[in-house]
């Protein structure tokens, strides 16, 4: 199973150790609990003999879910197993609506920020804000995992998908180095590849638009293999559908599967290689072959933590896997800077942002209630949304808690931009009884 994280009394890591020795000295009041996502102690007392093992933080890095896993190199043990579930979309899609508001302001001429021109350069090496936060999450919790473990080497999967041989098997030669739209403009090449003809109605001799066959809202791609070309009526009484959801299969057959995961990986893997460099430990890069070898080898099934497990050279030639159990990190980002809702036309519709932190609590902080009188006498262990007036919500894993009174909550763990599952189903970890489950945190 994966260890518990082991600091000592100057909060310097220490060797990771067995679940029931940490309950132990848990019990016997020497060591006191540090952090609960990932589980750490800190020792009471100083030690003075320290065991120091080679351990390893490998990589595997994903464009929605990147594994992470501690292996140690001489005994093959994993002592700790991670899935980094990634908030890329959910950036791009942020940004795309704040950026259709400003514009529809602009359009009305009511106020608006002035764009701003003179001295916008991007710096080399620039990546959209949507592909750095995967570069950032990864490099937060490397720091993290640092903090609270010996690590000496760092493992990542270096690879670079071909896209060319992704969406065509068969291409060679020229056709692999020129492309497929090597002479062709975008939209000539579509009118020639469907005939000038709607490829919804077959209508001809009508003003055709480039239509995307899955949607970009649904995680279509500007890829060309993902555009076709129809009339007005079609492309408006299609939507957001694709092109099956809209009756029409044949067109969605000759759409490849969409490339935004794959193109995500390819932008941000040097830039992540970089700052990994930059923690000065020794970093081994592997390929997506030598991962997908050394999995095979030790017949392990597909999954992500399993793939960090075995990225690189290094790793052992047998893997203690039994009784693992992956931490699912999610991140949520640490709240809007969006000063008031707005509705539909961009107006505000409720008042600015009050106080962050209310009564030491901040919207977000993992927190346990003891009510001990009331109607809502119990335990609850949630995420908690803070008020002006001193009564919070507290939203556990299957219901919201109403009208808490701060007196009641004991912080357990402060908001830092990530929900937590462990366990396996997602139900509360402690409600009005004394069975523990798993819990989504």
């Amino acid at each position: 199973m994966s260890k518990v994280f082991v600091l000592d009394t100057n909060k310097k890591p220490l060797a990771p150790t067995h679940p029931g020795n940490a309950r132990r000295l848990l019990t016997e009041g020497k060591a006191a609990v540090y952090r609960r996502y990932p589980f750490t102690i800190i020792l009471k007392r100083e030690v003075s003999d320290v065991d120091k093992k080679p351990l390893r933080l490998k990589i595997d890095p994903g464009s929605k879910t990147t594994g992470i896993a501690i292996v140690n190199d001489d005994t093959g043990e994993i002592e700790f197993a991670a899935e980094l579930q990634h908030r890329g979309q959910q950036i791009k899609s942020d940004l795309e609506s704040r950026r259709a508001i400003r514009r529809g302001r602009r359009n009305r001429k009511t106020r608006y920020r002035q764009p701003r021109f003179d001295n916008r350069k991007r710096p080399e090496g620039w990546l959209p804000p949507s592909l750095m936060s995967r570069v950032y999450n990864i490099t937060t919790w490397v720091r993290r995992l640092r903090n609270v473990c010996p690590i000496q080497a760092i493992s990542m999967e270096l690879v670079r998908f071909d896209t060319q041989a992704m969406q065509n098997p068969e291409i060679s030669g020229t056709e692999y180095q020129q492309g497929e739209l090597f002479g062709y403009e975008v939209r000539e090449y579509l009118l020639e590849k469907f005939s000038r003809t709607c490829a919804y109605c077959g209508t001809t001799d009508v003003p055709l638009e480039i239509e995307h066959i899955i949607p970009k809202s649904r995680e279509g791609s500007d890829c060309v293999s993902n555009l076709t070309i129809a009339c007005r009526d079609c492309n408006l009484k299609k939507g957001v559908q694709t092109a099956e959801e809209f009756g029409y299969p044949q067109v969605q057959a000759q759409a490849k599967r969409p490339l935004k995961d794959t193109v995500a990986v390819n932008a941000t893997r040097w830039k992540l290689y970089e700052q990994l460099q930059s923690t000065g430990l020794s970093v081994e890069v592997g390929t997506g072959g030598r991962t997908k070898f050394n999995r095979r080898q030790q017949n392990l099934p597909k999954t992500h933590w399993l793939d960090a497990a075995c990225v690189g050279k290094s790793t052992p030639e047998s893997l203690k896997v039994e009784g693992i159990n992956p931490l699912k990190i999610i991140a949520t980002g640490h709240g809007s800077r969006q000063m008031c809702r707005v509705d539909r036309f961009g107006f505000p519709r409720t008042k600015p942002k009050s106080v962050k932190r209310v009564k030491g609590f901040q919207t977000g902080d993992i927190v346990k209630a003891v009510v001990t009188k009331g109607k809502k006498i119990g335990t609850y262990i949630g995420r908690v949304a803070v008020r002006a007036s001193g009564s919070f919500n507290i939203k556990t894993a299957n219901r919201t808690i109403q009208g808490i009174n701060h007196k009641y909550c004991r912080s357990l763990q402060q908001m830092d931009g990530y929900s937590y599952i462990t366990g396996g189903a997602a139900s509360s970890p402690r409600i009005n009884s004394g069975v523990s489950a798993a819990k989504i945190l």
